[in-house]
């Protein structure tokens, strides 16, 4: 009997009545003392039983599909699962793979109906005792939290948790910089972004060590902590710790992000006017493009900024701003333009079948280890189905290993049928040029009739990438359609995530580079105009 044991702690070893060592201990010795046994693997993991998602547990899975071993041995079965439907689940899969299940401690045996009820009733009273630790745990940190204790969680800039109180200290290197961010928002005016490009430029560093952003800023703005509070569960306790903001000064800090619309709880959701919004690449720094907008006087200009400008400032990257409708209507007019030309078309073909061709002599190999593969597969069924017809083998002996070969026939079928697919589509053709045109034709109907979300869906199933080298410099990468399966057809309203057509086996996306010259000429330097940022 080729046995695996598995392990499981839910944190430190300090705090648990069974440590792994202990547990791993008393199994080896549970497999010594059984005649015929023996132990070839050990599965372990720190983790929550709550949830069966983890990584030992997975492992110890897929080798008890593969008939790695024949038992799986724990030392209680709440190690193994603290959910009753987890559990259910898991000893599904093994019973499925053949494996039979164990514990050290509590003898039932799973392969008669009173030891799976058992095991059952024993889930339930490791789900209720989880769930019994869950409400105390939470219930004294209600209470310390109503203490002005510090909970747990990433703890706030400017303190440290004492670990004597449990409360928060201020912390001497961050400390005086609270004070300062406040009052340089409330009274120097200056924006989020503002005042990360200062603390970045002075050499401030967040908790984490990295450079300031907005979001960063926006977080210390709106934390309670700074004038006395602790929050925990919905609800704002009164603190211990020293105050680092005067309250006054707090209140006004929140009316100003009211006013300057950075409260995220009053803005309202609406679709992102950014058609190439997530298909903007910097060639500086590899990062997309997010949507801004910069507010002048009487206007509001649109823009697309590089996340890395946009997030860190031009010292990250000082990738130039472009104009949002004026990169817009040139992708449009240079994807239009493509289909006035079946020469494009004829060479991403081309490129396409040359990439085939190369990657036919793998598809071969593969496909003569697969045909292998199942040849074997199938002698070995044959093998032992003589072996069970003739009375050498009984039907428990041979039933699992049949199982399993045909689990392993199917699986190759299915992959050689993938390889003579792959392989039949290794020749595309290109559309007519009557094809192209109503392409053309239906294209150019979608983007101009079409909806903001509907126009998007279709940029995003015919644009592979846009890359911005500079505002007088775009180069846009086209997803080309082969041949006749694949077929364009107008928009309704909107489009699947996956194109406009159910997924078909042409080929990949050829790239095609469009100079774009004196599209964009807005200046940055207008002293009018106010950035902010517009989510996409």
């Amino acid at each position: 009997m080729r046995v695996a044991t598995y392990t499981r702690i839910s944190t430190d070893e300090d705090h648990q009545p069974y440590s792994l060592e202990a547990q791993a201990e008393r199994l080896a010795a549970y497999v010594k003392s059984q005649p015929d046994w023996e132990l070839i693997r050990r599965f372990t993991d720190q983790a929550s039983g709550a949830t069966t998602e983890r990584p030992d547990l997975q492992r110890a899975l897929a080798e008890a599909r593969a008939g790695r071993f024949d038992l799986l041995l724990v030392y209680r079965v709440d190690r193994f699962s603290r959910s009753v439907r987890g559990l259910a689940q898991l000893l599904e899969d093994l019973d499925a793979a053949g494996i039979a299940f164990r514990s050290a401690t509590e003898p039932f045996d799973t392969t008669t109906p009173a030891g799976r009820m058992m095991v059952q009733m024993l889930g339930v009273f490791a789900e209720f005792e989880r769930a019994t630790i869950v409400d105390r745990v939470i219930a004294g940190m209600e209470r310390k939290a109503a203490r002005g204790g510090w909970c747990g969680g990433s703890r706030p800039f400017g303190y440290e948790i004492d670990p004597k109180t449990g409360c928060l200290a201020p912390q001497a290197d961050e400390a005086p910089l609270v004070p300062v961010i406040f009052d340089r928002y409330a009274h120097g005016r200056e924006g989020a972004r503002a005042l990360a490009v200062w603390l970045n430029e002075a050499g401030h560093r967040t908790k984490a060590g990295r450079p300031w952003s907005h979001t960063a800023i926006l977080t210390v703005l709106r934390n309670p902590v700074y004038v006395g509070k602790v929050f925990f569960r919905d609800a704002l306790h009164d603190g211990p710790h020293d105050h680092l903001v005067d309250e006054k000064l707090f209140e006004r800090v929140q009316a100003l992000l009211s006013e300057r619309g950075e409260d995220w709880s009053k803005r309202a959701s609406a679709t992102s006017p950014f058609l190439l919004a997530g298909l903007v690449v910097c060639a500086k720094c590899g990062k997309h493009f997010v949507g801004t907008s910069a507010v002048g006087n009487r206007y509001r200009y649109r823009y697309y900024t590089c996340y890395s400008r946009q997030r860190y400032g031009t010292k990250y990257c000082d990738a130039e701003r472009v104009p949002a409708e004026e990169l817009d209507a040139a992708v449009l007019d240079a994807l239009l333009h493509i289909y006035e030309r079946t020469d494009l078309f004829d060479k991403a073909i081309a490129a396409a079948r040359h990439r085939a061709r190369s990657q036919r002599a793998n598809h071969d190999q593969e496909l003569a280890v697969v045909d292998a593969g199942i040849a074997k597969a199938e002698d070995a069924i044959e093998r032992y189905l003589s072996a069970f017809e003739a009375g050498t083998l009984s039907e428990t002996q041979c039933g699992k290993r049949l199982e399993r070969l045909a689990v392993k026939v199917r699986d190759l079928r299915q992959r050689r049928e993938e390889l003579l697919a792959a392989m039949e589509h290794a020749s595309p053709s290109a559309p007519d040029p009557g094809e192209i045109a109503a392409m053309r034709h239906h294209i150019e109907k979608a983007l101009t009739d079409g909806s903001v979300p509907a126009r998007k869906a279709l940029l995003q199933a015919l644009v592979h990438e846009i890359r911005v080298e500079g505002r007088d410099r775009v180069l846009p990468w086209f997803r080309v359609p082969g041949g006749a399966e694949l077929k364009v057809r107008a928009l309704a309203r909107s489009a699947p995530p996956a194109g406009l057509e159910p997924a078909q086996p042409a080929p990949e996306a050829g790239a095609l580079s469009a100079e774009l010259r004196g599209r964009a000429r807005a200046s940055d330097s207008d002293p009018s105009r106010r950035c902010g940022e517009d989510r996409s």
